[in-house]
């Protein structure tokens, strides 16, 4: 909704032992529609699922890549309605080798412009 006070609707998806966080015993999905108040960020989400931002991995919002383990640069962007994020679990990996050109959110992809290494590591979260 777009009126002040309005709330949103998205399609939450939890991979791995990342499920239990949308009700899943299964440890493969969740899926988890959600109505949340306009204005949510990615942290109010993480919050509202009782998920520490430290457990989640690779996560992307409408299939643009936003965070990575230790690079998590879309705590503060806010979700529209419609949206679908997919968090996956931080022993997912995905080779920095295969992220060039990817679809990212402009908070992830100024975030690896700005880093010396320019996001060529698999993890952020052993850097010190």
């Amino acid at each position: 909704m777009s009126e002040e006070g309005g709330t949103i609707h998205i399609e939450v998806w939890l991979y791995g032992p990342l499920a239990r966080y949308g009700g899943s015993d299964n440890n493969v999905f969740a899926l988890q529609p959600l109505d949340l108040p306009e204005g949510t960020t990615v942290q109010d989400l993480l919050a509202h699922l009782g998920m520490p931002t430290e457990e989640r991995g690779i996560t992307f919002i409408n299939g643009n890549l936003s965070a990575m383990p230790g690079l998590q640069p879309d705590l503060s962007h806010c979700l529209g309605d419609g949206d679908r994020v997919a968090i996956f679990h931080t022993k997912s990996m995905w080779p920095f080798q295969y992220r060039h050109d990817v679809a990212m959110l402009s908070e992830f992809k100024e975030t690896l412009a700005q880093r010396e290494d320019h996001g060529r590591r698999t993890r952020f979260d052993t850097v010190r």
